[in-house]
């Protein structure tokens, strides 16, 4: 089941890139509209697949991670 998983996942990355290097070439205006909008679905489906197959994750507040230590930090 997790190789099944880990496939999709694959194939949902490959399809990103694939979009992404469309984008990179002359399309019209209804064949970019239609691109974005697939870009973003699979990036939808990826990222909904990834966090069924792995549902641990560690996420750290971004204002901790950016944030400039204070004096008692440092010391």
């Amino acid at each position: 089941m997790i190789d099944e998983k880990l496939a999709r996942l694959r194939t949902h990355r490959n399809n990103i890139s694939r979009y992404r290097r469309l984008l990179n070439t002359r399309l019209t205006d209804f064949e970019r509209e239609f691109i974005e909008k697939r870009l973003s679905e699979e990036r939808s489906a990826m990222e909904r697949l990834a966090a069924s197959t792995f549902p641990l994750t560690f996420q750290m507040p971004v204002r901790e991670v950016y944030a400039t230590p204070t004096a008692e930090a440092v010391t």
